[in-house]
């Protein structure tokens, strides 16, 4: 089987850290020929790292699209904000495209890059990573082989964990919608497409609730100062204290951090970026205005009915779900990749361990990669689990819930979806 080329938009954590890296471990599945990012030291180490010659290096993404087709694909994995425009580029041109999630913080362009993918018959997945993990593709066969009978509810939390909000979501580069997306679209974006997969129907009504409770300025302790290397009187009382979030944290998800912080990630390096950057700020002084806690409530037209939670207060990370059917039910952790099947009729209860790097979304990175390349090599004769169009309903379902939220009303997504379309025909 050949060997499929790509150029990377955006070598940023996602694009470098999560999906490249796949290339170097398979090298006769994918080679990256060309890269385009903002920062020249993050450019630089992408071109070292994947052997790019210096011509197909570029600054931006309209310099590398502007030219020739450079390779078979591209995977688009820039700011939110910046998803749209390259996406029609790069279809326009013939590449097909892996986009790192969400598709857009518009619910429009979203709708329009589904129809775009359908216009050029190019493959277009979106990094819905999670239908790639082991732990929820055998959540999905365990309800397709009728284990639990008929599906009728689901229970489902998405643990944010404390410092991973305090991290991305108060001091980093999603904090606030204005500049990127909603929570909700941004985080659990994820979560919404797996619960669509696995209820296996449309979602017909919506409701949510949600606030920004606790990382605000009304919280910060008495005499906290605005960074927290300016002299903070409580931080050895803050579990977000930066120092004691990037420099003594030493396991892997500690090793990512370090180099979304700063390019140098010695100790030195960090610190240094902790005094003027925006990961050394105080969590309570941020210009931060996305939701700490949030939940859902989704019908189906199946009729199955989930329940969902979103909550940063929580130690642990990860996903954890419960489903209910007419004869057993599952509960599952992806945390501990543990999965307990119980019959109703045997009374009987079946754990299932999974074997599945804990690292990279439960291994969802290097599936979906792998995925894409199967898909290209067919040259989009092949469907894939997470293509444009399906992953456009999970998204608006996404937007619906944050209207909701910020409406206090149920919304029906068919009129949710066609008042879109109307605005999209009078565009």
């Amino acid at each position: 089987m050949r060997t499929i080329t790509a150029a990377l938009i955006g070598a940023g954590q996602r694009g470098r850290g999560a999906y490249a890296p796949y290339a170097l471990e398979n090298p006769d599945d994918i080679q990256f020929v060309a890269v385009a990012d903002s920062d020249a030291e993050r450019r630089e180490l992408f071109r070292q790292e994947h052997r790019l010659s210096n011509e197909n290096c570029y600054s931006s993404w309209e310099d590398l699209l502007a030219g020739p087709k450079l390779a078979d694909a591209v995977l688009i994995c820039t700011q939110d904000t910046m998803h749209y425009e390259p996406a029609l580029k790069a279809l326009e041109k013939g590449y097909h495209v892996l986009m790192e999630k969400p598709m857009s913080p518009d619910p429009r362009e979203c709708l329009i890059m589904g129809e775009y993918a359908e216009k050029y018959n190019r493959v277009f997945s979106i990094c819905h990573v999670l239908r790639y993990t082991d732990f929820f593709a055998t959540i999905k066969q365990l309800i397709t082989d009728g284990r639990i009978g008929r599906l009728v509810s689901i229970q489902h939390t998405e643990n944010v964990e404390h410092r991973h909000q305090a991290h991305s979501f108060v001091r980093g580069n999603w904090r606030n919608s204005e500049t990127s997306s909603p929570m909700i679209l941004q985080k659990s974006c994820h979560d919404m497409d797996i619960l669509q997969w696995l209820a296996d129907s449309e979602c017909v009504k919506i409701s949510s609730f949600g606030s920004l409770t606790h990382f605000r300025k009304e919280s910060a302790p008495e005499g906290a100062p605005l960074r927290c290397l300016d002299g903070c009187p409580v931080k050895d009382d803050c579990p977000y204290y930066a120092p004691k979030m990037y420099i003594e944290r030493d396991d892997w998800v500690g090793a990512v951090l370090r180099s979304v912080v700063s390019n140098d990630t010695s100790d030195e390096g960090v610190l240094q970026a902790l005094k003027d950057g925006p990961y050394g700020r105080c969590v309570y002084h941020c210009d931060n205005n996305v939701v700490d806690h949030q939940v859902v409530n989704l019908e189906f037209a199946n009729e199955v009915t989930v329940a969902f939670t979103m909550s940063a207060f929580t130690y642990e990370g990860g996903r954890s779900v419960k489903l209910m059917g007419t004869h057993g039910q599952i509960r599952g952790d992806m945390e501990k990749n543990e999965i307990e099947v119980t019959s109703f009729i045997t009374r009987q209860k079946e754990t299932i361990r999974i074997e599945a790097d804990l690292a990279g979304h439960g291994g969802g990175d290097s599936g979906i990669m792998r995925d894409f390349v199967r898909l290209v090599r067919s040259d989009g004769n092949e469907k894939g689990l997470t293509g444009a169009n399906v992953s456009v309903q999970s998204h608006l379902i996404a937007f619906a819930a944050e209207q909701s939220r910020l409406e206090q009303r149920v919304i029906m997504m068919p009129e949710y979806i066609d008042e879109l379309k109307r605005e999209i025909n009078s565009l």
